[in-house]
């Protein structure tokens, strides 16, 4: 976590085991048994004790491709063959 003035940021890490349904921008997927980890970065703007702006980039790609929802083409395979498991 990083404060200064009035700005926060937060990077996160959250692992966890996909058993229950996820839904991702109205797409439902199963449950699959799989650890997962998903980055994110959170960042506040506070005034007077107060929220007044915030957002979030996160690694939603990669965690889609953990899931198993998303894979490479056969072209991607080749130009990333270290990101293959």
């Amino acid at each position: 976590m990083i404060a200064e003035e009035d700005n926060v940021w937060v990077r996160v890490i959250a692992t966890g085991t996909h058993t229950g349904e996820w839904n991702h921008f109205g797409v439902r997927f199963p449950p699959t048994g799989k650890k997962l980890k998903m980055e994110m970065v959170f960042y506040w703007r506070i005034v007077d004790g107060k929220l007044v702006e915030g957002g979030e980039v996160d690694d939603s790609l990669d965690f889609l491709k953990q899931r198993g929802a998303i894979d490479y083409t056969e072209k991607g395979k080749k130009l990333f063959p270290e990101e293959i498991e």
